[in-house]
């Protein structure tokens, strides 16, 4: 039997998942200043076999986390880290570990899914659009601020824009402040998609969805494709067999 514990480490917080035999058993979040989350992930399995760890943390957060499973089951974690080349999905970077390993294996779980030209949409804190063509390379991408980082922006560095509602995403002009942001806000994270779908040429590539906004995100697009939130730890396993883990 094979226990495996696979983490996608944010910024902020990590997602982490159970897989036992192929199957995921259990799933949860976490964040070193919640007790209840800590509790939850250290009682999710007895023993482990494997950890395996996609991190776009500060090298102290990799070391707590690393300290923390260790001490808990006796494992030394295995950390992805974005290559030159994995199988046949090439970096186009000049230096490919600036590139954050979470895009790297979203892409390298899409690529695995569809072997022709893709386009990965993560919608999470930074939305994120990575473009790979049908033989496998890096033709570029786009970081762009998040829903929360762009509202949070808009709010610190204006006097007037303020509101108490809580409205959802809508592309439909706003009739109030609360609205006019929210939609604004969706307007430009579609809108950003859009125009990064246009710059392709004739050849439109597959849809991937993932992170916390994607299936919102997709949604309010409306040009189809897969939304697929565990696509970074799809990744994480494709890296994983080809190190041979």
């Amino acid at each position: 039997m094979m226990r495996c514990l696979q983490f996608d480490v944010g910024n902020s917080s990590a997602k982490w998942r159970l897989v036992i035999d192929g199957q995921v058993t259990a799933r949860g979040s976490y964040r070193q200043d919640d007790a209840g989350a800590k509790k939850a992930l250290l009682a999710c399995a007895a023993g482990l076999d494997a950890v395996w760890i996609s991190s776009v943390a500060e090298p102290t957060g990799e070391a707590h986390l690393a300290s923390l499973v260790h001490e808990q089951w006796g494992i030394t974690p295995w950390f992805a880290r974005t290559e030159a080349r994995s199988a046949d999905l090439v970096n186009s970077y000049a230096e490919p570990t600036r590139m954050g390993v979470d895009r790297w294996l979203a892409m390298l779980g899409a690529r695995a899914r569809n072997g022709a030209r893709i386009c990965v949409v993560d919608a999470g804190s930074a939305l994120t659009i990575d473009l790979v063509s049908a033989g496998g390379v890096h033709e570029g991408g786009y970081i762009i601020p998040g829903p929360a980082l762009m509202e949070r922006a808009l709010l610190l560095d204006t006097d007037r824009v303020r509101f108490d509602e809580d409205v959802g995403y809508d592309l439909a002009p706003g009739r109030s402040t609360a609205e006019a942001v929210r939609h604004g806000i969706a307007l430009a994270q579609v809108g950003a998609v859009a125009v990064a779908l246009d710059q392709c040429s004739a050849d439109q590539p597959a849809l991937f969805f993932t992170g916390g906004a994607g299936e919102a995100l997709q949604g309010l697009l409306g040009r189809g494709g897969t939304y697929a939130p565990d696509l970074v730890f799809e990744g994480l396993e494709v890296m994983a067999g080809l190190a041979g883990l």
